[in-house]
């Protein structure tokens, strides 16, 4: 099939063009030939030329229309470009079947989404300076580049200057500043193209070409001394000060390299806006500037471990004293049987005691230092969650009363002969459920 005029090439600026269509891919063997294994992809559409810059060089393809047909994914293939034309959204937009409407010659507007590839531009020319000025400063080698979502990420090898074997955040920020002083130098960005493998190697590359021909290398500066000087196939700026913006996030060790989070442009500066606006919520929560903010949230922070550790002191005082009342319950119910100076309801030997304020686990912290003095059962009901509390010193099989019973009342739970929980959507529910067991146990 005959190559396609890449007119991203000529203009990168260039968001527009008419073309003819010179084939419309739907058979899917045909695609599979391609190398395309996303079931997915139904229909590629293949012009004469094209503004579509199609994956490659870790930069993500174009995105726009095709006479108003979306364009979702574009690929080239051995110098032909392809369309992947998005069929569901077409349907959804009412336009015609595409096998009917991209028929060879017809003439067709191709148009991009100059937001995508301007962002795309700015993030890939900024990794170009970046990996530049590692390369310059210390001979860390771009082994590695990926264009995420969330943040861009360059993989450096330590390779080619012995004095440095590893890259600290420190040296990473000092790159970042290298790269940005580029940027603000508003160097010019040109991309020179090469037949042969010979014609370019004579240049200041700061890695070695890995192609034989139709070969393209961008350089940012002057060629002779240049920030950056690399073979790419991308789309970048005219100039570096286009780019805007490169921010570093964080380095960590990676396969024997350093991975490097970064991210530049519009991307950069809305991180930047983001932290920015959860600074300045910080700020106002301390009543601080950020000058001293960090000093005001270690002393919020110590003062809020003090409460919980007083805090914790007294849950545990009232856990010892709850599980005294009822140790002490549990006594004068066994000496007198007299329920009337009982400080819990008492009910055929069961007792019931009801709590509010604390979470079910205290709960069970207050019932079990005295499962042996409890030789019937103890109930502790949580009145806030409806949740239930069996207690018994094995003698009574709180789990088999609660398994065999609680579904009954739309309850769910479990547990050991010791103690088990039920817990109840309705209070109600627990209620009967608790007069289910007193009869049962009767």
């Amino acid at each position: 099939m005959t190559k396609t005029i890449r007119l991203y090439q000529q203009d990168v600026e260039m968001q527009a063009c008419d073309a003819s269509v010179l084939a419309l891919i739907t058979d899917q063997e045909e695609i599979k030939a391609l190398n395309i294994h996303d079931t997915s992809v139904r229909c590629l559409c293949v012009l004469d030329q094209s503004v579509f810059f199609p994956e490659g060089g870790g930069q993500p393809s174009d995105t726009g229309t095709l006479d108003g047909y979306p364009v979702c994914h574009v690929l080239e293939r051995d110098g032909v470009v392809y369309h992947q034309i998005n069929t569901v959204q077409a349907q959804a937009l009412q336009l015609p079947a595409p096998a009917s409407y991209f028929t060879p010659n017809r003439k067709v507007h191709c148009s991009i989404c100059w937001e995508r590839r301007f962002d795309n531009m700015q993030r890939h020319c900024g990794e170009h300076i970046l990996s530049g000025m590692f390369f310059r400063e210390y001979g860390g080698v771009n082994r590695g580049f990926h264009m995420g979502d969330d943040y861009m990420t360059i993989d450096i090898s330590m390779e080619e200057n012995p004095n440095y074997t590893e890259l600290t955040m420190d040296m990473a920020l000092h790159a970042e500043r290298c790269a940005n002083e580029a940027i603000w130098k508003n160097l010019p960005v040109t991309t020179r193209r090469f037949a042969t493998r010979a014609e370019a190697e004579g240049l200041p590359l700061r890695k070695k070409l890995s192609i034989e021909h139709d070969i393209s290398i961008v350089c940012v500066g002057d060629p002779q001394n240049p920030a950056d000087s690399v073979a790419c196939c991308g789309t970048h700026p005219k100039f570096a000060g286009q780019v805007g913006l490169i921010k570093i996030y964080k380095v960590e060790s990676n396969k024997g390299m350093f991975r490097v989070y970064c991210e530049a442009g519009q991307r950069a500066l809305a991180d930047y806006d983001a932290k920015h606006n959860i600074l300045t919520a910080l700020n106002k929560k301390y009543s601080a500037n950020t000058s001293d903010l960090l000093e005001k949230m270690k002393i919020a922070d110590e003062k809020a471990s003090e409460l919980r550790t007083e805090l914790y002191l007294l849950k545990q005082s009232v856990i010892r004293q709850r599980a005294d009342v009822i140790a002490n319950d549990l006594h004068l119910l066994a000496a007198s049987g007299d329920p009337a100076l009982l400080h819990g309801r008492c009910f055929n030997g069961i007792l019931l005691y009801e709590y509010s304020d604390m979470k079910v686990d205290d709960l069970l912290s207050v019932g079990r230092p005295i499962l042996e003095q409890i030789k019937k059962l103890v109930f502790i009901l949580d009145g806030a969650t409806n949740t239930l509390l069996l207690f018994s010193d094995g003698t009574v099989d709180c789990g088999k009363l609660v398994k065999e019973n609680v579904s009954i009342y739309h309850g769910k739970g479990g547990g050991n002969k010791n103690n088990a929980r039920a817990l109840f959507s309705k209070r109600e529910y627990a209620e009967t459920f608790i007069d289910l067991i007193e009869k049962h146990l009767r």
